[in-house]
């Protein structure tokens, strides 16, 4: 059984090529990690299903085959049974409801690292550690900006996480700041 995260991340080096959809997944990795600990939870079992969420993407590109058809490459690599069932239920298009609370994080984690990301690029010094809710909050209004992230799945999110949207931009971006080097958003060339 898959329950350590280096053997996720050898599954996650296997599928993934680009180096921008690896870091995504750092992202949602980190963000699951921080509300693990915020809930009494285990961190390990909460970050493997954030590292792996999108591990089928480059081979399963699109809404109809992903995560569906990544779930079976998962069951032959003994990923456990929960961590697929989070997987499968951080996007809306799959109809796999999202039992635990762990489901609610990853999809609740899931789109707005993506529009933090994109803030923090935009910024003079490209790093996180300068991002502000208030810059998020301002961008947020700019619907031609970042405008793949779906607003509406982070809303519905941060609601059935049952934290603020504000204080969940804020969870997220104190989150992402933990692994800054690893996402190259601390600034450095």
């Amino acid at each position: 059984m898959i329950n350590r995260r280096e053997q996720a991340w050898q599954i996650v080096c296997e599928f993934v090529q680009s180096d921008n959809l690896r870091k995504h997944m750092l992202a949602v990795e980190a963000s699951m990690r921080h509300y693990a600990r915020v809930h009494g939870e285990d961190e390990e079992s909460w970050g493997i299903p954030g590292l792996l969420h999108d591990f089928d993407w480059e081979i399963h590109p699109s809404l109809e085959q992903h995560p569906i058809m990544g779930a079976p490459i998962l069951r032959d690599r003994a990923v456990a049974d929960d961590v697929i069932q989070c997987i499968l239920s951080h996007g809306t298009h799959t109809g796999v409801p999202r039992v635990s609370l762990r489901d609610r994080a990853l999809f609740a984690c899931d789109e707005l690292t993506g529009l933090i990301t994109a803030v923090t690029l935009v910024r003079p010094s490209k790093s996180i550690h300068d991002v502000k809710v208030i810059s998020v909050r301002k961008k947020w209004k700019d619907r031609a900006f970042a405008s793949g992230v779906n607003r509406p799945d982070i809303e519905l999110g941060a609601q059935e996480l049952g934290v603020d949207l504000w204080m969940h931009v804020q969870n997220v971006i104190n989150a992402m700041r933990s692994v800054a080097p690893e996402l190259a958003l601390d600034g450095a060339d």
